[in-house]
């Protein structure tokens, strides 16, 4: 039962239906009226409130408790009569204790409907999805003092539909959310809470017109993360237009061999069998002078698959070939293979376990297909290094020179020698970076005459874009001002809507955000 049991006085407990009932009735003499205060012992009635408390040993508990409704006798007070209210057990119009109901209601916050449901299901606590969130609903939100330095970030909340978060960036708690992402609301929010001094946004002229018109004396800040993630998406759009020169970041294979003359070669493979079988059925009925097309009908094959097979000199130049396999973690152990398999250690348990010693932590059976054509008498089959796509150059190109592993290097290197105008790229990237770095934006106009001057569509677009928005991108590059907290906090609010499934609506989505918040606050 719950605390504050001084005004009680229980008279029987017993169990009955798998249900603890207990019998109690109220001890005070006098109570006071909830509105004048004043004392009060002249009985009108009684009757008798059921309460759910929290269960005892995985069983519901349910108090019958004896209440009593009095008279006020107060001149000037408008109430003739009042129930009495024990206080930690009784609430108006509740019929659960406040411990229940605290466990009901953050339920509801911590899991949603669903979920809260289940586990109160497990709690002995039985009740529907829909009194989760009505009784989450319930809840007011606290009271937000307007910020200082106020954070807005928009967010998907389904398809093409996006809603807005503000945050306090000073104590990094979300303050409010809603549909749509319009300078009107923000405009009329910044209106209602005057005194925000510094506002951190993306580059969204949307969000730059709304705090423009609600709040003209707050500094503007465009958030570093956002100015840098726009520069890679331009990096990426350059090295797309330059999809024909990746290639070149791949060094130069070697030659191959000479198809074989030898055409007794046995193959080894059903798909080798099978290019064997077509290409002697071919050339035996082309040996009488016939069309493509009527060697087509009689072998009851395509036209161009008779005309490659015909042109073919050998039937090893009609085997397909596969693009090279990609790289693997046993890669850097197939020396340690072929060496140990040369000095006579066939078994694949036995080199498995030698090179999960010196730290390989993949599975036997990739061992055992890795030395697979060694039991041929063929070679390992080594990785062959595809040319690198255009999103891998711009996260080349925006990493750090110092964070670049020797094999990014020289595939840079070999990429800038024949594109130069990827080159270009990767100096403005770095000329950026280093003002980031050193939180300096007077290179900044110089740096933006580069980009108008680059002849590279994406860089003169994103130069005419930073020139119409420069103030806030220097305060974005020369203060600690920034919207991580904001990126945090929509991280968050992305896994409470997947909590619900994404059914969520805003009202509901903002209530369970901000409570949320609140809650970890409190018990962190």
């Amino acid at each position: 039962m719950s605390p504050h049991l001084d005004a009680v006085r229980v008279e029987r407990v017993w169990v009955a239906g798998g249900v603890v009932r207990v019998a109690a009735c109220t001890s005070e003499l006098t109570v006071r009226c909830p509105d004048c205060g004043r004392g009060s012992a002249r009985v009108h009635s009684r009757y008798v409130r059921t309460l759910a408390d929290l269960p005892v040993s995985g069983r519901p508990v349910q108090i019958g408790l004896a209440v009593r409704r009095l008279f006020c006798d107060g001149p000037g007070c408008a109430r003739r009569t009042f129930a009495e209210q024990v206080e930690g057990l009784t609430a108006r119009y509740q019929r659960r204790s406040p411990l229940l109901q605290h466990l009901v209601v953050m339920a509801g916050v911590l899991l949603a409907g669903r979920g809260g449901a289940r586990l109160l299901q497990i709690l002995q606590v039985p009740l529907s999805r829909t009194s989760v969130l009505f009784h989450l609903m319930r809840i007011p939100l606290p009271a937000a003092p307007t910020p200082r330095v106020l954070g807005v970030d928009d967010f998907a909340l389904y398809a093409d539909v996006y809603g807005t978060l503000l945050v306090d960036a000073d104590t990094r708690l979300p303050i409010d959310l809603w549909a749509g992402r319009d300078a009107e609301q923000l405009a009329a929010w910044l209106r209602t809470h005057p005194g925000v001094e510094v506002v951190c946004r993306d580059g969204s002229l949307v969000y730059r017109q709304g705090i423009a018109d609600g709040a003209p004396d707050a500094v503007q800040v465009s958030d570093r993360f956002h100015l840098w993630q726009g520069l890679s998406k331009r990096v990426s759009d350059i090295a797309a237009a330059h999809r024909n020169c990746l290639p070149a970041a791949v060094p130069e294979p070697e030659p191959a061999p000479p198809p074989p003359t030898d055409r007794s070669e046995t193959p080894d493979t059903p798909a080798r069998r099978h290019a064997k079988q077509l290409f002697e059925a071919v050339h035996a009925v082309s040996e009488s002078g016939r069309s493509l097309s009527a060697m087509a009908r009689e072998l009851g094959l395509n036209r161009r698959t008779v005309a490659k097979y015909a042109r073919a000199t050998c039937w090893q130049e009609c085997v397909r070939r596969l693009p090279p396999r990609r790289s693997t973690s046993l890669d850097p152990y197939l020396d340690y293979l072929r060496q140990r398999w040369e000095e006579g250690e066939h078994t694949a348990t036995v080199l498995h376990q030698e090179i999960v010693a010196k730290g390989y932590l993949g599975h036997y059976q990739r061992v055992k297909m890795a030395i697979a054509p060694l039991r041929r008498g063929l070679p390992i089959d080594t990785p062959g290094e595809r040319p690198p796509s255009p999103r891998q150059v711009a996260r080349w190109i925006t990493t750090a020179t110092t964070r670049r592993s020797p094999h990014t290097t020289e595939a840079l290197r070999r990429l800038f020698a024949h594109c130069p105008e990827l080159d270009r790229t990767h100096d403005l990237v770095r000329q950026f970076a280093a003002m980031l770095d050193a939180r300096d934006a007077a290179p900044l106009p110089g740096w933006l005459e580069q980009l108008a001057a680059s002849r590279l569509p994406a860089l003169t677009g994103l130069a005419k874009a930073l020139r119409e928005d420069q103030p806030a991108v220097v305060q974005g590059i020369t203060t600690p001002f920034n919207s991580g907290v904001n990126e945090g906090r929509i991280t968050d609010l992305k896994l409470q809507k997947r909590i619900m499934a994404g059914q969520a609506g805003v009202p509901l989505l903002r209530h369970r955000v901000i409570l949320m918040a609140h809650l970890r606050r409190r018990y962190r």
